[in-house]
């Protein structure tokens, strides 16, 4: 094989910040040059690659359209290239030639259409010729951000996109809050030692039982207005978002061993998007007004919910006559806040009881040593 490939090409006046050419190549050609890099994670929790799955049936179906004669494919493939590309004999008609350089790598990532891509390469149709839409990006994170942008109008899943957020730059501030909430997530679920390490679903973690936007609303709730929101203005604000988080899910786990370990939501509101969101509501207050930051000190605020929930089995008395079965609590914004109201309500009528115990304490001792 050539250690080098040229095409003749287009270019498209766009952003001035990236070039962007489209040419023609058979799907060997592309494959020889391109890579489907899908999303995965290395040991040591970091992400690697950003595409999503193939899916079979769909790959099935093209390959099946393709074996007909009149068969055409005329949206393009888009690929991104950090390097290894080279624009030469550019002219003023917009006309040009690539050269890619595969002497020691494929340069070129795959952003779009790889079902396509794939479904062409394992048919017969050798000699059917595909469009390539080529990007040239300055670094990977731009690259992902470009991934990210020219799928945004195809139904992407959001778990993928969340994952990717924390590599990327120039998020409005939404997406940044959502950035900051994804890595403190994955790093809560591939971090050794971790009170949730494996168990939160992510599209890298497809076997996790705890969803991954109940631990990022969590997040995201407490440095929107919460007590993350002071950590973060820390230098190490972020490590000190994860000791708290972190700190506070081996407390329930701790406190909740029977409605936690081995449950799914289907069988645990504990591990359910309202139990979660809810016991988030939990954790500010232990963090604000008992000052917790540890597992102990967490659980000494959370003992008082043992008789008081019904997170697998029985009922709820929320109060005023308002009454649910263990299952009967939904991840929809209703149920969260009476979930939430309640185990507020019940947290903060212990704190001040433990309070008076304390002032009482305080005060039969100081008599004594009148």
């Amino acid at each position: 094989m050539r250690s080098r490939k040229t095409f003749s090409a287009v270019y498209a006046k766009q952003s001035a910040a990236h070039d962007v050419l489209t040419f023609t190549a058979s799907a060997s050609d592309i494959m020889d040059f391109a890579v489907i890099d899908r999303a995965g994670r290395e040991a040591d929790g970091s992400l690697n690659g950003f595409q999503r799955p193939q899916i079979a049936g769909h790959i099935r179906n093209i390959r099946d359209y393709l074996e007909q004669e009149d068969a055409v494919l005329p949206n393009p493939i888009v690929v991104a290239f950090l390097d290894g590309l080279t624009v030469v004999n550019r002219r003023d008609d917009g006309h040009c030639s690539v050269e890619i350089d595969i002497s020691t790598a494929k340069p070129g990532l795959v952003v779009d259409g790889q079902q396509r891509l794939t479904a062409l390469s394992q048919s017969s149709r050798g000699d059917f010729q595909l469009f390539v839409s080529a990007v040239i990006c300055r670094d990977e994170a731009e690259l992902k951000r470009q991934f990210v942008l020219i799928n945004s109008a195809r139904p992407l899943p959001k778990s993928l996109i969340y994952e990717l957020l924390p590599a990327m730059q120039g998020l409005n501030r939404k997406m940044g809050e959502r950035a900051v909430a994804a890595e403190l997530t994955a790093r809560l679920n591939f971090t050794e030692g971790s009170s949730l390490k494996g168990l939160i679903h992510q599209h890298t973690n497809p076997d996790g039982v705890v969803k991954d936007t109940a631990i990022q609303k969590v997040i995201m709730n407490s440095s929107s207005d919460g007590i993350m929101r002071e950590l973060l203005q820390e230098a190490d604000g972020l490590d000190r978002c994860y000791d708290l988080i972190n700190e506070y899910f081996w407390a329930i786990r701790d406190t909740f061993p029977g409605d936690w370990e081995g449950h799914k939501p289907k069988t645990s509101r504990l591990v359910h998007g309202a139990g979660i969101v809810a016991m988030g509501h939990v954790m500010e207050l232990l963090a604000y007004f008992d000052k917790a930051q540890t597992r102990d000190h967490f659980a000494i605020g959370l003992a008082c919910l043992k008789p008081k929930t019904a997170w697998t089995q029985g009922e709820w008395d929320f109060g005023n006559g308002e009454r649910r079965s263990w299952r009967g609590l939904q991840n929809v914004g209703r149920d969260i806040a009476l979930l939430s109201d309640y185990l507020v309500r019940e947290v903060r009528s212990d704190q001040r009881e433990r309070l008076w115990e304390a002032h009482k304490t305080s005060t039969h001792s100081g008599n004594g040593r009148i």
